[in-house]
């Protein structure tokens, strides 16, 4: 029922992302492969995290690289996104049970 106002969606966890982009499906591909080549490859001998017994840096660097929440505009009452755009979470780990939490503010 708002009308003009913000959504904020946000990652309730430090492994994950919320994100705005493009539905495509080259560029997905594109993302993923740049995140586990480029930014953060699944590698837990590479990281100084893991050697707290977690196995998991690579996903704190993809969630910090990536991003954990957006806030977008409602316009008239509907999300005001650009043509191709969609708001994305990124599961990055996937061990351990995560939420998304929707706060909307506005008229």
């Amino acid at each position: 029922r708002i009308r003009e106002g913000f959504a904020l969606v946000s990652a309730m966890h430090i492994s994950a992302s919320v994100f705005v982009n493009d539905h495509e499906s080259g560029l997905w591909q594109d993302i993923l492969k740049w995140l586990e080549e480029t930014i953060a490859p699944w590698s837990p001998d590479r990281y100084k995290h893991n050697d707290t017994g977690e196995d998991n840096a690579a996903a704190h660097l993809r969630s910090l690289t990536v991003g954990h929440e957006v806030i977008v505009p409602i316009t008239a009452g509907r999300l005001d996104l650009g043509p191709w755009q969609r708001v994305f979470y990124g599961e990055w780990d996937g061990r351990r049970r995560k939420r998304v939490i929707i706060k909307v503010l506005g008229e």
